[in-house]
């Protein structure tokens, strides 16, 4: 076998007996739950923003711009439900670059998983005892979901992970709303095939169990925009995509249809500052269609406290070392504008 083991990890209990969850947060925990998925359930019509770092690199700065969502939150509380993301996996396409802070809690040092795992706990639980905030993450790996799964209030499958059988499996288990975006080909079957499989019961093997997940009615799509086969970055978001998507998804039979446009990634083509513009599109289209209107659940969007992106070792304060996000000032206006939109 051409591996080194380094050494071996504490299980998830273990982590967790030493960053436990109190019980005053595990009730607002609880709390938010209930908010999520009666949104889903279409049950409250509040939007839902998915907003915050391409990934989590700096806990103080990550910590700042949350917090600072927390005021607008309480300003726009009757018609948001904002999420923030705090992203601590990145997947690499080639498998080379910064992976997140469980690899990497400091980007400038060499990658130390033990060091990781303590570190994506430490954050979330900060996340959410200073700001009140329970967060998204991404499940990059399901075998490592357990050390957070008590502390976030929603997950999304990647464009690279969404046809995996673990990662389909896995979400059929969880009790927490499930995102799964459409492939980086853009072949939507794949993505409501996806979501189908979640939202069904299995028997299968987990962290070394025979387990049997009951199925997850929140399960539910993502789209993200695709790349063609010239290697283009092509939309998903426009009116006609809604449309198609409207009409695949009630024709399904699956609970809970909903989605969530990803305002970044192939629907900009990367281009952060498009994301105002895409999401106000969206929202026109759900005020010309009720279908729409009652499918679209909320946005997915990248943002930051500085605009753009830069190199890891550049140091400079609450800007992306992974994908460009939107600043903080163009970032605090989007949210006032879609409050003033729904």
């Amino acid at each position: 076998m051409n591996m080194v083991f380094e050494r071996k990890l504490p299980i998830p209990m273990e982590v967790k007996e030493q960053f436990p969850l109190s019980a005053k947060l595990e009730s607002l925990i609880y709390k938010r739950d209930a908010e999520l998925k009666a949104i889903f359930r279409g049950e409250d019509d509040r939007l839902i923003l998915n907003i915050g770092p391409c990934s989590a690199d700096n806990e103080d700065s990550v910590i700042d711009y949350i917090s600072r969502l927390r005021r607008v939150q309480d300003e726009v509380k009757d018609k948001i439900f904002i999420m923030p993301r705090i992203y601590t996996n990145k997947p690499r396409t080639t498998g080379d670059g910064y992976k997140g802070m469980l690899h990497q809690p400091d980007p400038n040092e060499k990658p130390d998983m033990y060091k990781g795992i303590v570190a994506i706990r430490k954050l979330h639980l900060r996340a959410l005892s200073e700001t009140g905030f329970s967060c998204s993450d991404e499940m990059l790996y399901p075998e490592n979901h357990r050390y957070l799964n008590d502390l976030l209030a929603y997950v999304a499958i990647g464009a690279r992970s969404v046809e995996n059988q673990q990662h389909r499996l896995t979400a059929s288990g969880l009790d927490i709303p499930v995102g799964m975006k459409n492939p980086t080909a853009g072949d939507i079957s794949v993505m409501m095939n996806s979501i189908t499989a979640a939202q069904h019961k299995h028997t299968f093997l987990y962290r070394g169990w025979e387990v049997h997940s009951q199925g997850n009615p929140y399960a539910h799509a993502i789209l993200r925009g695709y790349m063609n086969k010239h290697g283009q970055s092509m939309p998903n978001y426009h009116y006609e995509d809604l449309a198609n998507l409207c009409e695949i998804y009630y024709a399904s039979g699956l609970s809970n249809p909903a989605v969530i446009i990803d305002t970044n990634h192939a629907n900009s083509g990367k281009k952060y500052g498009e994301q105002p513009r895409i999401v106000m599109e969206v929202l026109n289209s759900c005020r010309l269609n009720p279908d729409i209107k009652r499918l679209v659940k909320g946005f997915m969007i990248e943002s930051y406290i500085e605009d753009g992106a830069q190199k890891i070792g550049e140091c400079v304060y609450g800007k992306s070392i992974t994908d460009p996000c939107l600043g903080w000032e163009k970032t605090e206006k989007l949210i006032y504008e879609i409050a003033d939109r729904i």
